[in-house]
């Protein structure tokens, strides 16, 4: 009873064409059918040959079987017949093809074929086969073969997959209503074509009330406005796909998403106190960290980073600010000296900024803070009165001279008492003294302008209760002239002169130098020392020139010249003249 009703619901009927053609009795061929054959009126005798109209069988080309039946017993998917078939035991059924022999067997009286094995459409949807009579004495076919195809009917066993999951997914913070997060997509190997084994509806399971899903494009958005990165920054949401339409009894598949808030400039900084103070002492070097400041931002990467700014307060342009791009940190540096003596503490209104504006929220946003400094005196060295100092004094001064003083001054609210020294490295000669309570130098040693024109010493000043605060300072010292020196000359001169020179003729032209170095120049007068001889004479007041008056025998003649430099006649140098004769 339980296997005529399997056989009832499994059996599928095909509806077939009738064709009809015009064939020789003996070849005629009979095509196979799954419903009864229709029979000839008049048969003809063997061996007759007669031309006749024949009304063929049913033609045919599918049949079905549902796929995973399991029952006790094969399956039956259909019965072929032929018209040929009418109760002749001579008759044999034979199958080829797909399967054949294994999954589908054939009852070679009946034309009944039997599914042998259990069958999955996934694996293989469809099979290819071919059904012969033939005689049964002689294995003749009777017929030609005919192809026909057994179709696997699909049933709802494969649940919706998602083969690409888990998946992850972000969206901006403050994202309205509606705005897309991502698409799932699930799969589901049953037959898209037949039933709603594969129509899928996706719903979620757990994600509620921050996320929605379209039941048939499977994309994910945003349910709930106002979700802030800051409060809550990932969100696992279950996601449901589920076949047969979502009817109930469809098979279903899950997966997870992992949301992520991505951060939007929605926070401003926020410094950690509204007034900050430090001390720094006013020695600092240009350019070095007096302090920090810090403004802490919610926000992450880009949007939490900050610009600081100087925008008031008293001589803004003593300190700078910058930002430490690794700690995010305002570092107040140094932008010129410091001195406690003239100001000691500086109040500064810090902002810092946002660099980045978000075109959700508007900003940029902003913070501010105060800044108080406060100076702190450092013990500083003195101070001269002048970096360099330049002194003159005549070569010709006497021994312990005042040539100048130098003046230095501890700049500190201590003002401790100076000394002053003379840095032996600069006067190895020992040319000067100094003393040690005024900074007066004086002559320690005489003077040559003409050896050495310049002096130039350093001083130094220190303090008496701290003898490591030293400072420096440059003395020149010139050497004034003084006419100490005769004039001379410039050569040592011989002249020559034939017994026959003409009288008025230039013998030698003599020069004189002077080491002197007088503010206008040297002036120089000549004579010539020669009381016995007057065959020569100076022309010029300059420079001598030597003339012969008249003609003698073979004389010799020195020659003296008196220069007169600075109102002093000073004799030089002597020259000859030798006068042979002829």
């Amino acid at each position: 009873m339980q296997r005529d009703l399997w056989t009832s619901l499994l059996l599928v009927w095909i509806t077939c064409v009738q064709y009809s053609s015009m064939a020789p009795l003996n070849n005629q061929s009979q095509s196979l059918q799954t419903a009864s054959a229709m029979i000839p009126r008049n048969r003809p005798s063997e061996g007759q040959r007669i031309l006749s109209r024949a009304k063929r069988g049913w033609v045919w080309n599918q049949m079905f079987v549902l796929e995973e039946f399991s029952g006790p017993d094969p399956i039956l998917v259909g019965r072929l017949h032929t018209d040929l078939d009418m109760g002749n035991k001579n008759i044999k059924y034979v199958l080829a093809g797909e399967g054949a022999g294994t999954i589908f067997a054939i009852n070679e009286r009946t034309g009944d074929i039997h599914a042998m094995k259990r069958l999955d459409r996934e694996e293989k949807a469809e099979y290819t086969l071919t059904a012969q009579v033939i005689d049964r004495d002689t294995d003749k076919p009777l017929e030609p073969p005919s192809e026909f195809i057994i179709k696997v009917q699909d049933i709802n066993d494969n649940p919706p997959q998602f083969i690409e999951g888990p998946y992850k997914g972000s969206v901006p913070e403050m994202s309205q209503v509606g705005t897309s997060v991502t698409r799932v997509t699930a799969t589901d190997a049953d037959d898209p074509v037949y039933g709603n084994s594969a129509r899928l509806v996706y719903s979620i399971l757990e994600g509620q009330p921050y996320f929605s899903i379209d039941q048939t494009t499977a994309i994910i958005r945003v349910a709930l406005a106002g979700m802030d990165r800051e409060m809550r920054e990932e969100y696992l949401v279950v996601i449901q796909a589920k076949d047969m339409g979502g009817h109930m009894g469809g098979l279903s598949g899950t997966t997870t998403v992992t949301v992520t808030l991505t951060d939007i400039n929605d926070n401003p900084p926020k410094f950690s106190k509204g007034s900050y103070e430090f001390t720094i002492p006013e020695d600092l070097g240009i350019g070095k960290p007096g302090g920090r400041v810090k403004a802490n931002d919610r926000d992450i990467g880009e949007n939490a980073k900050s610009a600081y700014s100087i925008i008031g307060g008293d001589e803004r342009d003593v300190f700078e600010i910058v930002t430490d791009a690794q700690t995010q940190e305002g570092i107040l540096r140094l932008k010129k000296p410091l001195d406690f003596e003239s100001k000691k503490s500086y109040n500064l209104t810090v902002v810092a900024t946002n660099i980045r504006a978000d075109s959700i929220t508007g900003g940029p946003y902003m913070d501010q803070a105060t800044v108080k400094i406060i100076i702190e005196d450092a013990d500083e060295p003195p101070v001269f009165t002048k970096s360099a100092y330049l002194f003159d004094v005549h070569e010709n001064a006497a021994i312990n001279t005042v040539i100048g003083a130098v003046a230095a001054r501890d700049q500190d609210a201590t003002h401790s008492q100076v000394r002053y020294f003379i840095d032996r490295h600069t006067d190895l000669e020992r040319q000067f003294n100094i003393n040690v309570d005024d900074g007066k130098i004086t002559l320690a040693k005489p003077l040559d302008r003409e050896t050495d024109m310049w002096h130039n010493i350093t001083v130094t000043a220190t303090e008496v209760r701290n003898h490591s605060q030293i400072s420096r300072a440059i003395v020149a010292i010139k050497v004034l002239d003084i006419n100490d020196n005769a004039p001379e000359f410039a050569t040592e001169y011989e002249a020559f002169l034939c017994e026959n020179g003409k009288p008025g003729q230039v013998i030698q032209t003599i020069s004189a130098v002077d080491k002197d170095n007088p503010s206008q120049g040297h002036t120089f007068h000549y004579r010539l020392e020669m009381l016995n001889n007057p065959n020569f004479t100076i022309k010029n007041n300059l420079s001598m020139f030597i003339y012969s008056r008249k003609r003698e025998a073979s004389v010799s003649a020195n020659i003296v010249c008196l220069a007169q430099s600075g109102g002093m006649h000073l004799k030089g140098k002597s020259g000859g003249i030798s006068v042979p004769k002829s």
